[in-house]
């Protein structure tokens, strides 16, 4: 952590990353959909951005709905805020909606691709109504602008 010259606060909650389902294929699944990028890749980015704001990240990726559930739960009661890629489960999850009214922190969803470009039945986001804002089409600088959102709400 130090090797970038940033001294990170370790009295500030981190910032919960968490993301649903097929997101770890990134890289490899439908490249001309979501770009040659890597969860992994990300997860590098994010950390750095969390860092330019002194800042520490919790990066999770679950194909199940539960361990989200659990993840955002958890986010609720230890992280400053949350970006949320729910994948597939944006479209179907009233339980991840449920969890994220439950979650009194400023939270973010984010889709890589423009989920209105896409087929129908992907136009409609349970999560949105739950969260204080949506990004998407961006690909992976979509993760980067929600931390600084966040952190704009966070006022830190």
């Amino acid at each position: 952590m130090g090797n970038l010259g940033y001294r990170l606060s370790m009295s500030k909650k981190p910032i919960y990353i968490l993301n649903g389902p097929n997101l770890n294929r990134l890289g490899t699944r439908e490249p001309e959909v979501y770009g040659q990028t890597t969860l992994a890749d990300i997860e590098k980015m994010c950390v750095a951005q969390a860092r330019q704001h002194d800042h520490t990240i919790h990066f999770a990726q679950s194909n199940e709905e539960g361990a989200l559930i659990n993840l955002i739960q958890e986010a609720a009661n230890k992280a400053a805020g949350l970006v949320l890629n729910g994948g597939a489960y944006t479209h179907t999850s009233v339980a991840l909606y449920d969890a994220l009214r439950d979650c009194d922190i400023p939270s973010i969803e984010v889709h890589i691709s423009n989920i209105f470009a896409r087929e129908p039945f992907r136009h409609h986001s349970y999560i949105s109504p739950a969260v204080n804002g949506v990004i998407c089409g961006l690909g992976a600088q979509g993760y980067v602008l929600a931390i600084d959102a966040l952190i704009e709400r966070i006022g830190a």
